[in-house]
């Protein structure tokens, strides 16, 4: 079938079978899915396609009732007993964060992924948990729970434990964690994940995190392997009030953004002064490709999505390559007046 009919035929398909929104990403991973059978596709290959669309759906569909609510993720060691002060130290920070209202996600396992669950009680938790020979589904806070995804892929389990959160505390842990912090901090300052406050958070007095701190400041910054603005990305904390009050000062002004054509939109709970933002055209213009920060409305394509629409905004030509940068100067948005 030539390729024009087939994408008519299954848009059709599509239509009639599968077509509540958005149709043509549906109709796209169907050509796709396609292509892989005519393709000279292992067995193996399209397993791990099938598999991974499969548990991304199952993901997907238990957070949505969820969508709404704000989110941290907490990654740490399965190996982290329940008698170590980092235990008691994750489910302090997770149940202040419950206290205001947030729910808190892990890998659902044992260690500080219970703990943090401890935290925040089984009403407000998340569990995201994969499927190991030697180690059990889930710790028994979140097991039977509609909260609870069981999924086979790291990549996939790490998009779940990432995509929908608004915060992110790393605990100390061994490779599994070392790993999933890494590739969060990475995606933020590749611009392929949304800025979010991110909390290394020590025990007082045991510098695991510090330490790696000072290794990133010994060795990759002088290196050039990284810039300065990057180191803004995360914090080092040591206190559970530290480490709340980093996550939510990042909320006080700032709500999100979005990128709409050549702008990158800044939505804020309210809006900022004149004065404020002169000092952000002064502090912040080398983040503007051309112009400046002006003030603006909802755009045509946040009206048609309905997407926050009651919040203030401000626009601008990002240069898209610091976004160290950019979480400056969201920090600044939150000191304003």
């Amino acid at each position: 079938m030539a390729g024009q009919d087939l994408e008519h035929a299954v848009a059709d398909l599509v239509k009639e079978y599968g077509g509540k929104h958005d149709s043509d990403y549906v109709t796209h991973m169907i050509i796709t899915a396609l292509g892989l059978g005519t393709d000279s596709t292992s067995t193996l290959d399209l397993k791990i396609a099938s598999s991974a669309l499969k548990e991304m759906r199952e993901a997907f569909a238990m957070f949505d009732p969820y969508a709404n609510r704000k989110k941290v993720t907490i990654f740490g060691s399965a190996r982290t007993k329940k008698d170590d002060p980092l235990y008691l130290h994750t489910q302090n920070v997770a149940a202040e964060l419950a206290a205001q209202g947030w729910m808190v996600v892990t890998g659902a396992g044992p260690g500080i992924m219970e703990a943090g669950m401890v935290g925040a009680g089984r009403d407000q938790s998340i569990g995201v948990s994969i499927r190991l020979p030697f180690e059990a589904s889930a710790n028994p806070i979140i097991a039977g729970d509609g909260k609870f995804v069981e999924m086979r892929y790291f990549f996939t389990r790490k998009l779940m434990l990432m995509k929908d959160s608004q915060a992110f505390i790393c605990m100390p842990g061994g490779f599994g964690t070392l790993d999933e912090t890494f590739e969060l901090l990475t995606l933020m300052q590749t611009g392929r994940g949304a800025i979010a406050p991110t909390v290394l958070l020590d025990l007082p007095g045991d510098h695991f995190w510090r330490t790696m701190d000072e290794f990133i400041r010994a060795q990759l910054l002088p290196r050039g392997l990284i810039s300065a603005s990057d180191l803004s990305l995360y914090r080092v904390c040591e206190t559970t009030h530290e480490a709340v009050e980093e996550i939510t000062n990042f909320y006080k002004i700032f709500h999100s953004i979005r990128f709409v054509g050549k702008y990158l939109i800044i939505r804020m709970n309210h809006q900022i002064s004149g004065a404020d933002l002169e000092a952000l055209n002064a502090e912040f213009g080398y983040l503007c490709k051309q112009g400046g920060f002006e003030v603006c409305d909802a755009t045509s394509q946040e009206i048609q999505s309905n997407d926050n629409l009651d919040k203030a905004r401000l626009r601008f030509e990002f240069v898209r390559n610091d976004l160290g940068g950019l979480r400056d100067l969201i920090n600044r948005i939150n000191q304003a007046g």
